[in-house]
C-alpha cells in the first residue's frame, strides 16, 4: 500500500480545538442547562463544543469568514421541498422554485444529493440526465448559484465491473455539465474498522480519483462519525485471524495517508466529526494499555490543507443521553464554534461550506425546512473575525 506525502504542519493546543476550549465535562444532561466547567481529563467524560454563549457568532467586527461567494447549501437540508407536488401547494417546489428560493436568502452554491424530484416539476422526476442537467444548469444561472458537489454514485464493485464504471462515467458528465469542480458520496470509503479493509477501499479511490481528475472533477468522500474512530491494526488477532487493537490513528486520517492527494479528496461533516470527538476518545494500545487521544478536527484539517475543499456546516446542542453527545438544530443555533473553526482552518477563499441540517423537514410544517435554511444562512453570513 502506498503511503502519499501531503502537507503537514503542528497546530495549537487542545484548547483550541473545535469546540473544546478546555478539555470539558457537563455538569448536567440538559442541553438547555449544558453549563461546560473545566475537567483536568477527558477519561469517560467526554467533551462538548462551548455554550452558545460563548461561539461569539457574528460579533466580530473583521472580515466575513466565508465570503458571500463560498455560501452554500446541500439540497438535502430542503429533499421535502425539492420533492413535492407544485400543484398541491404554494409553498416553493422542484428544484426551480427551491433555487429561486435560496437564492433570494443569499446562498451562491448548492450541493445536490441526487437530482430527482416530483414529477410534476418542470423537467420531471428525473434529472439524472444529459439534458436533465442540461435544464437544471439553465436554472442555476437564472437565480446566480452554482452546483458544487453532488452526493451521487460510487460504484459498489471492486475491480469495477463495466456497468459501474459506465454509470460513473456518466455522473462525472452530468457533474461537468453541471459546472461542479467536485463530485462525491455522502457515505464512508468503508464501514469497516480493519486496516485490510482500508488499504482495500484507498486502491478503489485512487482509481476512482484517477477517473474523475481526467474528467476534470475533484472526487470526494463524506464522514460520518464512525470514520473518525480509530482503525484496528494491531495486536492480538481475533478467531476470524482479524487485529483487536490500535495504533491510536483514526480510520480517515490513515485514508488520508495512503489516498493520492492529487486525486482524492474530503468533506468533513463538522457536527459528526463533534460526535466522533465525544464518542471516540480513548483506545486500546498494541500492547493493552488504554490511551487517551482526543479528536481535534480543525487540526486535522490544517495538517491535510488542501484535502479538505468541501464542509459540511450543521450545528447541535448537547445530549448526553443520545449516546452521540449532540441533537441536530439549525445552524448557527447550536453550541459548535464555527467562528473559531473557520478562522483556524482559513483559506476561506478555498472551502467550500454547505449548511445541512439533517431534519429539517417537519410533516407538521411544511415550510420548516426552508425556514431553518435561511436561519442557516443568515448565520453563516454573520460570521466574521
Amino acid at each position: 500500500m502506498t503511503v502519499y506525502n501531503d502537507e503537514s504542519g503542528t497546530d495549537g493546543a487542545l484548547r483550541r480545538s473545535l469546540g473544546v476550549s478546555r478539555r470539558r465535562f457537563l455538569s448536567t444532561c440538559t442541553a438547555a442547562a449544558a453549563t461546560a466547567i473545566a475537567a483536568p481529563a477527558f477519561g469517560a467524560s467526554p467533551a462538548f463544543a462551548q455554550p452558545a454563549s460563548h461561539k461569539g457568532n457574528g460579533q466580530g467586527h473583521g472580515q466575513d469568514l466565508v465570503p458571500a461567494s463560498k455560501r452554500g447549501i446541500i439540497l438535502y437540508t430542503v429533499r421535502d421541498a425539492t420533492g413535492r407536488d407544485p400543484l398541491s401547494t404554494d409553498l416553493p417546489s422542484g428544484f426551480r422554485e427551491v433555487f429561486k428560493e435560496l437564492a433570494r436568502y443569499g446562498y451562491k452554491q448548492v450541493e445536490f444529493a441526487g437530482y430527482g424530484q416530483h414529477a410534476n416539476a418542470p423537467g420531471g422526476s428525473n434529472l439524472e440526465t444529459v439534458e436533465g442537467a442540461k435544464l437544471l444548469r439553465s436554472w442555476l444561472d437564472d437565480y446566480g448559484l452554482r452546483a458544487q458537489g453532488n452526493h451521487g454514485f460510487i460504484p459498489s464493485s471492486w475491480p469495477l465491473n463495466q456497468s459501474d464504471l459506465d454509470q460513473f462515467k456518466r455522473t462525472l458528465e452530468i457533474a461537468n455539465i453541471l459546472g461542479m469542480d467536485h463530485m462525491g458520496t455522502g457515505g464512508d470509503p468503508t464501514g469497516s474498522a480493519y486496516r485490510a479493509d482500508w488499504d482495500v477501499a484507498a486502491d478503489k479511490w485512487n482509481a476512482l480519483g484517477q477517473i474523475a481528475h481526467r474528467a476534470g472533477i475533484k472526487l470526494y468522500t463524506h464522514n460520518h462519525d464512525a470514520a473518525y474512530g480509530f482503525l484496528l491494526d494491531g495486536g492480538p488477532l481475533d478467531a476470524q485471524g482479524r487485529p483487536t487493537r490500535s495504533s491510536g490513528i483514526r480510520k480517515l486520517e490513515y485514508f488520508l495517508k495512503v489516498t493520492d492527494p492529487k486525486t482524492v479528496w474530503l468533506e468533513m461533516d463538522i457536527f459528526w466529526a463533534h460526535v466522533a470527538q465525544y464518542k471516540f476518545h480513548t483506545y486500546t494500545a498494541h500492547d493493552g494499555s488504554q490511551q487517551e487521544n482526543i479528536f481535534d478536527p480543525a487540526a486535522l484539517v490544517r495538517r491535510n490543507n488542501k484535502r479538505y475543499p468541501l464542509f459540511h456546516a450543521k450545528d447541535g446542542v448537547v445530549n448526553t443521553t443520545s449516546g452521540q453527545g449532540y441533537d441536530m438544530v439549525p445552524f448557527g443555533t447550536g453550541v459548535i464554534d464555527y467562528r473559531t473553526f473557520f478562522s483556524r482552518v482559513g483559506e476561506k477563499n478555498y472551502r467550500n461550506p454547505m449548511v445541512e441540517q439533517d431534519n429539517a423537514p417537519s410533516s407538521t410544517d411544511l415550510a420548516q425546512s426552508l425556514k431553518h435554511a435561511r436561519i442557516g444562512y443568515d448565520n453563516l453570513a454573520a460570521l466574521r473575525k
